[in-house]
């Protein structure tokens, strides 16, 4: 399995492109993304996005549009993709497939678990392939996902907190934004932001 990174735009959000059994998914193409996903890319096969805020999704649409791609998104989040909440000039993507929570899709033998964790967002998920969580905005190095922003729910995210911790395996995680970790080193962490919530 391979594992491509690339900071985007202002806020250096997370793009991944991951590789397995020559096939290559997309993970959250945000601002900027499309060149860099262009060079790095040999058999796209799907977009794959963890939630629906535009600094994840914001090249959705011309990515998708550029290499026939289905777009994948947590279904509570696919509002966000078309019309642009925030007011930031994305160009709007609709999602050809709406994930329901927990759902696996199997890709020609490449199974792809998005784990619903609300509380970030509604449809805020977590992507898993081959023991990697691509986590999006639920779980950074030493931190959480915001809850104040529209459409976050506090309350949501100190169950999907309950829920990570009650895993009884360590995975390594890659966040939406900073430096990968791993479940084992975030228990303590994640203890403490439940609390604080």
């Amino acid at each position: 399995m391979g594992i491509k990174i690339q900071p985007m735009g202002d806020y250096q959000t997370n793009c991944y492109i991951i590789t397995v059994n020559n096939k290559d998914f997309i993970i959250d193409p945000g601002v900027g993304a499309t060149s860099w996903i262009k060079q790095n890319v040999k058999n796209p096969v799907a977009i794959l996005n963890t939630h629906g805020h535009f600094d994840h999704v914001w090249s959705n649409k011309e990515v998708s549009d550029l290499f026939d791609l289905k777009i994948y998104t947590p279904k509570n989040d696919n509002f966000m993709l078309q019309k642009d909440p925030y007011g930031m000039g994305m160009t709007p993507s609709s999602a050809d497939y709406l994930i329901e929570p927990d759902e696996e899709i199997d890709f020609d033998g490449v199974k792809v678990k998005f784990h619903f964790f609300p509380g970030h967002t509604p449809g805020c998920s977590a992507i898993e392939i081959d023991n990697n969580l691509f986590a999006g905005d639920f779980i950074f190095k030493g931190s959480i996902g915001r809850c104040d922003f529209p459409y976050s729910n506090p309350d949501e995210m100190i169950k999907s907190l309950d829920k990570v911790l009650s895993w009884d395996r360590d995975i390594t995680i890659y966040p939406g934004h900073g430096p990968s970790t791993t479940l084992k080193e975030e228990r303590s962490s994640l203890n403490n932001w439940k609390n604080y919530l």
